[in-house]
């Protein structure tokens, strides 16, 4: 069986990238057979202007593209029933703030040396777009780092102090030399860029299609 790289540049703050996650996960499934997936995920900042305090979404959304606030949410329902074809949680995705996720890849960061950071985004998702969490409250990222095993007072230290922070900035930086402005980005065996959440399906064509192409320049 055929081995294909997958470095997935996310944040936790973007819907289309819990969505992209999710159709991924399904194209995965079709490819059971055929090939075998090793998904890396990378650190992306969608908000880095944002205050600490965070911004009312609608806001946000409606001064960063420059459309009203009721165009906004329609778009946003739109999301949210994409999401919830998917099984996914969204329930509170209208009442959700807007965030600067800096500390949260940071304990990302750590949660990727202990080989759980896809289940800690994915945990985060799910906090965010469910419940209206916030992603980079340290409370919040202790009591999902504990239910997945982690060491709640390390997060809670990670939080309060700088650790991991040179990291982030620098994969931030180096993803963006890539040209990679928007996520989700896949990028595949540091070649190809599967750029947003495309269908399972099409996400699935075209895994097989560089599995091909590779196979052939063997």
């Amino acid at each position: 069986m055929q081995t294909l790289k997958i470095d997935l540049v996310s944040d936790v703050v973007c819907p289309w990238c819990a969505i992209g996650d999710a159709r991924l996960q399904q194209a995965i499934t079709q490819l059971d057979d055929e090939i075998d997936v090793q998904l890396e995920w990378h650190p992306f900042l969608l908000n880095p202007d944002v205050p600490d305090d965070g911004r009312d979404i609608l806001e946000h959304m409606s001064a960063k593209y420059g459309r009203s606030e009721d165009e906004m949410k329609a778009a946003q329902h739109e999301i949210m029933a994409a999401a919830d074809e998917l099984g996914l949680n969204f329930d509170r995705a209208l009442a959700r703030r807007s965030w600067n996720t800096f500390d949260t890849h940071r304990v990302l960061a750590y949660a990727k040396e202990q080989g759980c950071d896809g289940a800690f985004n994915r945990a985060l998702f799910a906090a965010y777009f469910g419940r209206a969490e916030n992603p980079t409250d340290a409370d919040v990222l202790a009591t999902i780092g504990a239910s997945l095993g982690l060491d709640g007072e390390r997060i809670r230290e990670i939080v309060a102090g700088d650790a991991y922070a040179e990291q982030v900035e620098r994969q931030v930086a180096h993803w963006q030399s890539l040209g990679v402005s928007s996520v989700p980005s896949f990028i595949v065996d540091n070649q190809y860029l599967l750029a947003g959440a495309q269908p399972p399906a099409t996400l699935a064509d075209a895994l097989r299609q560089i599995a091909a192409e590779r196979s052939e320049s063997a």
